[in-house]
């Protein structure tokens, strides 16, 4: 009979020392610079090249690919996504967009594809690059594409638009999916190829990232930037780790910003925190964002492995999806007029929060 492996949730030590890193970057480089960049509409400037000092985009490149060369580690990436997240989730994905994109072509690239794209982005200062996958559709199905792929020549011609695309406007490399005679492929787009443009949108949230339309019109691609190994379920899974884990992160600023709140303020004589509905409010707070968070873990920890995960990344996402919102909902609340207000982060974080249940394919870890 067969033992069970221990349940062990542990951090190595290396995880322990970025993450201490991560949360300071967090801390000090986007949470106080989110409300300016909110209001700006705008990723304020020189705020991408300080985040090469992490190093996420060279970390998994291979080294004689101008890289460090480090194994790639999906709960390590996840780590990096919640802790990022903390500080605001607009502008880790700004971040993490060309490290989504860089997993993306060492996963379905073949050694050619990896030689001919990565290097570029194993540089000392920021080259945005991120993946194309969302379009205009109400009811969104990952695996049933507008965007169309046909053969032409030695190559394929790229029609369609792609929507709420990360780095829509600046960035030099896209992983686009398409339909290809009915099945999705992936496609790596120079940003200066003939017929692509694009253009700015602005949303309820996530305000602080470039987001973009991208459109396609016979944009010509070589055969040999269709990425030869793609598999879209796994880049939506890994994906969808990385969104849930950017939503525990916020999750977890927000009831951080709000248990001090709940046990200062005052009401009637005594601390809010005291009264019944307030205390159950916030321990639900906290109870949700650790099933969250386990859900996260439990499906980056598969990933690694090389396990399964397609259904622990979906439980992940849906479930961080609805609680993301119930948690960013109460925080406002806790906070009565306050939390309606610009003078506080809350709304920020709740309008934010609002896009997890929306986005796919924006942080593959």
């Amino acid at each position: 009979m067969s033992q069970a492996l221990p349940f062990d949730l542990s951090l190595t030590e290396e995880q322990r020392i970025t993450r201490e890193s991560m949360r300071r970057f967090a801390e000090q480089q986007l949470r106080s610079i989110a409300r300016q960049a909110d209001e700006a509409a705008a990723t304020p400037e020189g705020f991408l090249e300080r985040t090469t000092e992490l190093g996420l985009a060279l970390l998994p490149i291979p080294e004689a690919l101008g890289g460090a060369g480090i194994e790639r580690s999906p709960m390590s990436n996840a780590l990096n996504a919640e802790d990022l997240g903390g500080g605001d989730i607009s502008l880790a994905l700004a971040t993490l967009a060309p490290q989504a994109f860089i997993n993306a072509v060492l996963d379905f690239g073949d050694a050619a594809q990896q030689e001919a794209f990565l290097p570029r982005l194993a540089q000392e200062h920021f080259v945005p690059a991120t993946i194309a996958l969302m379009e205009g559709r109400a009811t969104f199905e990952p695996a049933e594409l507008n965007t169309t792929a046909s053969a032409d020549g030695d190559g394929y011609l790229l029609n369609g638009e792609k929507r709420l695309v990360i780095l829509g406007n600046s960035a030099e490399l896209m992983l686009v999916i398409a339909a290809l005679d009915g099945t999705p492929a992936a496609f790596v787009v120079e940003r200066n190829s003939h017929g692509v443009s694009s253009q700015a949108q602005e949303y309820m949230g996530l305000r602080a990232v470039d987001t973009a339309t991208v459109t396609f019109k016979d944009v010509r691609v070589p055969a040999a930037h269709r990425l030869v190994n793609f598999d879209l379920q796994r880049l939506v899974d890994l994906s969808r780790i990385g969104i849930a884990a950017l939503a525990v992160g916020c999750c977890q600023a927000v009831v951080d910003y709000c248990v001090p709140y709940v046990k200062e303020r005052k009401a009637f004589g005594e601390p809010i925190a005291w009264r019944q509905s307030v205390a159950f409010m916030v321990a639900d707070m906290a109870i949700e964002l650790e099933g969250m968070r386990l859900l996260v873990w439990r499906a980056a920890s598969r990933a690694e492995q090389g396990l399964p995960f397609h259904r622990e990344a979906y439980l992940a996402r849906v479930a961080c999806a609805e609680r993301a919102m119930q948690i960013g909902t109460n925080g406002v609340q806790l906070f009565g007029g306050a939390g309606f207000i610009r003078d506080y982060p809350l709304e920020m974080w709740y309008r934010n929060l609002r896009a997890i249940g929306v986005l796919e394919g924006a942080a593959m870890v």
